[in-house]
């Protein structure tokens, strides 16, 4: 036997186990991180990217489509309300001048808003104070239903015209009517956490570094209309980040509500 050739051998073969330990550990090393990542929550991962938000509201675990009906007003609607002249543009839509215009408050405005709709407006109770369109002057109501916003819908929003003086001068008004719950079997579906339809819009690259989540609330978006009156609406989520990016997520299936994200910023407001 040649010893030095047998010994050449057991060398490498040595170095081949040595080398494959060395790969082994390594892989296994790789999988451990990777199964670290992969395992790690939402909230670390938001706290990883500084990515901060408010207190979440309580889960809601079920909820059902709605539907509404598009009001048709009539002359004996108009009866009630004083101090202005409303007239109609459609049956589904009335505008109203003041007869006197009524100056904004430096503060608390939102409160007094309210007490305008209620006093000037029908059913003024039932619409909720978005936002403040300052190229156009206007002051932006969304209809709700149970307290919670049916957003950007065409036939249930109010909109308060201001003049250069920040005074009340006049309002359009659409409206829904006869609001509920879609009692057929499948319409009560289980609603996606809050914290889940963020983690889909940090998923879908809607969030970035640094960024802080100022609001979160449950509302409706029209889904499909049934029919030339009727709409349907899905339980939606909107998400704000840092008081000026608005953000809708589906609450039943979590898509991003792209379109209606697109509306936003391009159309501003229906009217």
């Amino acid at each position: 036997m040649d010893w030095s050739k047998t010994k050449t051998i057991f060398i490498l073969i040595f170095l081949v186990l040595d080398l494959f330990l060395v790969f082994q550990i390594i892989e296994k090393r790789t999988t451990a991180e990777l199964e670290y990542i992969t395992e790690s929550t939402i909230e670390e991962q938001l706290e990883a990217d500084e990515i901060t938000y408010v207190s979440l509201p309580e889960e809601v675990e079920r909820e059902s489509y709605i539907t509404g009906k598009r009001k048709r007003f009539i002359s004996s609607d108009l009866l009630k309300l004083t101090d202005q002249k409303v007239s109609f543009l459609t049956q589904e839509w009335i505008v109203s001048k003041l007869n006197k215009p009524i100056p904004l408050p430096n503060t608390n405005i939102e409160p007094f808003l309210q007490g305008f709709l209620k006093e000037h407006v029908i059913s003024g109770y039932s619409y909720k104070y978005w936002g403040w369109n300052k190229k156009i002057n206007k002051l932006i109501f969304f209809q709700t239903y149970r307290g919670r916003p049916l957003y950007f819908n065409e036939n249930a929003m109010l909109s308060i015209q201001l003049n250069e003086d920040n005074e009340i001068i006049s309002y359009e008004q659409t409206m829904l009517t006869n609001i509920k719950e879609i009692k057929e079997e499948g319409s009560n579906q289980e609603i996606l956490p809050p914290l889940k339809a963020i983690e889909n819009l940090y998923n879908n690259d809607y969030l970035t570094s640094g960024g802080h989540i100022t609001k979160v609330e449950l509302g409706y978006y029209k889904n499909v209309p049934l029919s030339g009156d009727v709409q349907i609406f899905v339980p939606t989520w909107h998400i704000v980040v840092d008081n000026k990016e608005d953000f809708f997520v589906n609450a039943i299936d979590g898509q991003v509500l792209e379109l209606i994200q697109t509306g936003v910023g391009e159309n501003e407001f229906a009217f």
